[in-house]
């Protein structure tokens, strides 16, 4: 990828970072907005959604090295198990065992009723049919079906350790984070996934184009 258009899709995650946490924001915490509203304290309402669009930000980034990070992982997964076909059979299993952590080790500690329960395990559901989606949509648009599983393997696994940062939080507000920062991670991943061809291939024109240029002004040189 070109540097150009390294920073349009730096950028453009940012935008989806951000804008989807901030949306994500007014509603999960409507309850803390809402007072700004009510009493006129427009100054503070546009400070808070401000906040919520840099925290946006900051998941974008964190998203964003996680991606490239699994981009070599993957590579070297396929060097070290030689086939496509035994490492996607190691990346299931890598799936299952972080499911297995995120309610065994992350949602039963913090789990004290039946509500937390549905609450952890409907983020659950809704990160496991995002990767789904998200990973069959890959498939139509590459038309390889083997990119199924590695794509869920980025949306689940990744997405989880990206996570980890609210996940482990202990405070009293915690379950709000957990909820909010899920969002943007699962947006700006999806968009990575099915986004980032599109930029290389951009990037290879890009190249192409130049290549041309050169050499139209060697020729015109040696023309003159």
């Amino acid at each position: 990828m070109t540097i150009r258009n390294w920073v349009k899709f730096f950028f453009m995650c940012l935008v989806v970072g951000g804008g989807v946490t901030a949306i994500a924001g007014i509603i999960i915490r409507w309850n803390f907005f809402q007072p700004y509203l009510a009493e006129g304290q427009i100054g503070e309402f546009l400070a808070a959604f401000v906040w919520m669009i840099v925290l946006g930000f900051t998941m974008s980034v964190i998203a964003q090295a996680g991606f490239f990070a699994y981009l070599t992982l993957h590579q070297v997964g396929i060097g070290i198990f030689k086939t496509l076909t035994l490492w996607n059979w190691v990346q299931v299993l890598l799936m299952i065992i972080v499911i297995f952590d995120l309610v065994v080790f992350r949602f039963a500690p913090s789990a004290d009723n039946f509500g937390d329960w549905v609450f952890y395990i409907g983020l659950l559901i809704f990160l496991i049919f995002g990767a789904l989606a998200t990973a069959m949509k890959k498939v139509q648009l590459t038309g390889k079906k083997h990119v199924l599983i590695s794509s869920m393997f980025f949306m689940i696994v990744i997405t989880s350790l990206e996570w980890i940062i609210a996940l482990m939080g202990r405070q009293e507000n915690i379950d709000t984070y957990v909820a909010l920062l899920l969002f943007p991670l699962i947006a700006v991943n999806a968009y990575q996934l099915l986004a980032l061809p599109k930029y290389n291939q951009k990037s290879d024109e890009d190249r192409k184009k130049l290549e041309q240029r050169r050499k139209a002004r060697t020729l015109a040189s040696e023309g003159k």
